[in-house]
């Protein structure tokens, strides 16, 4: 978009006034590549006379085979990993158009993966890791204060494996904390939030700096996937770094304990922290006995918010070969039974936030009928959520004509559902 804009070009939000369509494509797993598809063929559709480019993970992945099954698209970019020390662009990325909810932005600190979960495409899609230099990454952050952004969520495909100028893959130490303690050195009221940390590569050093600094918010997304120390073993889910002193006390648990130890480390330095993880259900030789090890994790580990996946069989994945590939509908109930047990730990965990009161970041207003004697409603998030993922924060009876993007303390009186009530704090 930035080169683009650089280019001559301007984005618009009304497809009626644009002479190009581009739609950014995920290849992950089959549903997404489905529905990235099905977004071309809807907007083809729409508009049989504009151009329409697909771009993204998709279009990387297929490269060869999608020009010849989707003429709907008239052009196809892949992706490409940022050179090694650079923002691969040549610009500042901090002036770069938003397309995030008001007063957010996400500033990408790596690409790629050298994870090589055993069910992941990402490797095959970005490539191995490489990670852009603390100065660049600070730079850009700055340039996005400075357009009043509030909220600055630090995104990678692992964000804990990240690995400074200065530090080295062989070291095999997280440069994470290195960045964040830069960050910290900025002025202003704003929040960081970080998202996306593989549990084995959990750099417990970030938590200092949390301690010391309530701008960094204790908000944790951290992908545990399974429970079961053989399915783990299978997805090739293992501790990278040899050198952490806490991973190698905790090396002789189970995955499970040893991920409940990582909660209880995490809540203990710090009591407001909120988790939110994914777990991935049917992975090839997944049992009734594997399941019930992930339902008494969930129990015990209490998580805030949980995303739920079922197993997608990936070409060229480790775990597309695999034996005792798990039947489609096993792995749907078994997501529907984690979901459905969800349900009431996240409705206890987010009573307590009731009487506090927090900043909230103001994102959209809603109008009330006309005619109608009803108020506007504003809606926003808490700390606790992150964007477009999580629940919402419902700002009621307010006479105030509040301001997209900024940070308003409020009350929060009552949860609704998956989302807080609050009141302007008086």
């Amino acid at each position: 978009m930035s080169r683009l804009n650089n280019s001559g070009w301007e984005h618009t939000a009304d497809s009626e006034l644009a002479d190009t369509i581009i739609v950014n494509s995920c290849g992950f797993i089959e549903s997404a590549k489905q529905e990235s598809i099905n977004a071309v063929l809807e907007w083809r559709k729409l508009y049989p006379n504009k151009k329409i480019i697909l771009a993204g993970c998709l279009s990387q992945r297929y490269a060869e085979e999608l020009p010849k099954i989707l003429p709907e698209a008239d052009e196809f970019i892949g992706v490409g990993n940022i050179p090694e020390k650079t923002n691969g662009f040549g610009i500042l990325t901090g002036e770069r158009p938003l397309l995030s909810l008001p007063g957010s932005a996400y500033v990408k600190i790596s690409e790629g993966c050298n994870n090589n979960c055993s069910y992941c495409a990402i490797p095959l899609i970005r490539g191995s890791l490489v990670c852009r230099t603390i100065p660049d990454i600070v730079e850009e952050c700055r340039t996005l204060l400075a357009r009043g952004i509030k909220e600055l969520c630090i995104i990678g495909q692992d964000i804990g494996a990240y690995i400074s100028e200065e530090g080295t893959e062989e070291k095999k130490e997280s440069g994470l904390p290195e960045l964040l303690n830069a960050l910290s050195k900025l002025k202003g009221d704003f929040w960081v939030r970080l998202l996306y940390i593989h549990p084995d590569h959990f750099p417990l050093e970030i938590l200092d700096l949390m301690e010391r600094d309530s701008r960094f918010l204790p908000y944790f997304d951290i992908p545990f996937q399974q429970a079961s120390q053989n399915i783990l073993t299978a997805m090739n889910r293992h501790d990278m770094r040899q050198n952490s002193e806490c991973q190698n006390d905790m090396r002789q648990n189970t995955a499970a304990e040893k991920y409940l130890k990582l909660l209880d480390t995490i809540r203990a330095r710090l009591p407001n922290a909120v988790i939110r993880s994914t777990f991935l259900l049917g992975f090839p030789g997944e049992t009734d006995k594997d399941f019930e090890e992930l339902l008494g994790f969930q129990h015990d580990a209490g998580i805030d918010w949980l995303g739920c996946f079922a197993y997608s069989r990936e070409e060229e994945t480790a775990a597309y070969a695999m034996k005792k590939q798990v039947k489609t509908k096993i792995a749907e109930e078994r997501k529907k039974t984690i979901e459905e047990m969800q349900v009431p730990i996240m409705e206890q965990n987010m009573e307590r936030f009731v009487g506090q009161t927090l900043d909230v970041i103001i994102e959209e207003l809603i109008e009330p009928a006309a005619g109608s004697n009803d108020k506007p409603i504003w809606l926003g998030r808490l700390y606790c959520h992150a964007p477009e993922i999580d629940g919402s924060a419902v700002i009621t009876s307010c006479s105030k004509n509040l301001e997209l993007g900024t940070l308003v303390p409020c009350k929060v009186i009552a949860r609704r559902g998956f989302d807080l009530e609050v009141q302007i704090a008086l």
